[in-house]
């Protein structure tokens, strides 16, 4: 059946490492890449067709606000989940328009990513504020 293929976009190294422990403890998860800026995760997705993006909100090149029409155009089939160090609901609903399926503080990574991506592939939105 294979893993559930994970790409983490992330312009802070120390956060993409601690994202790909917190999604390897899961059985039937995997990190198939990581990018360091949204063109990256841009170009990366397009590639690599993961079934989840983990896209931060503030990164260099191309925000991850702005990278994500790009996304949905791109790789239709790929759900993204916003990472923001931003608790405001107005945000959440701005990545929302643009086609995120969730959208999880940094603060909380550690209880609330987990469920987000179960969520996300279960078909459902994952909205937590």
């Amino acid at each position: 059946m294979g893993c559930l293929r994970i790409l983490i976009a992330d312009d802070n190294l120390l956060v993409r490492c601690g994202l790909r422990l917190l999604i390897e403890r899961h059985e039937g998860w995997c990190v198939c890449g990581e990018a360091g800026d949204g063109l990256e995760a841009v170009e990366a997705a397009v590639r690599l067709k993961p079934d989840v993006i983990l896209l931060d909100i503030s990164m260099p090149n191309l925000d991850g606000l702005s990278a994500l029409p790009l996304l949905r155009e791109k790789v239709p089939q790929s759900e993204v989940i916003v990472l923001t160090l931003h608790e405001c609901l107005e945000m959440a609903r701005y990545a929302a328009d643009r086609g995120a399926q969730a959208y999880v503080t940094k603060s909380l990574l550690w209880t609330d990513l987990a469920p987000a991506i179960e969520e996300v592939q279960a078909g459902r939105d994952f909205a937590k504020q």
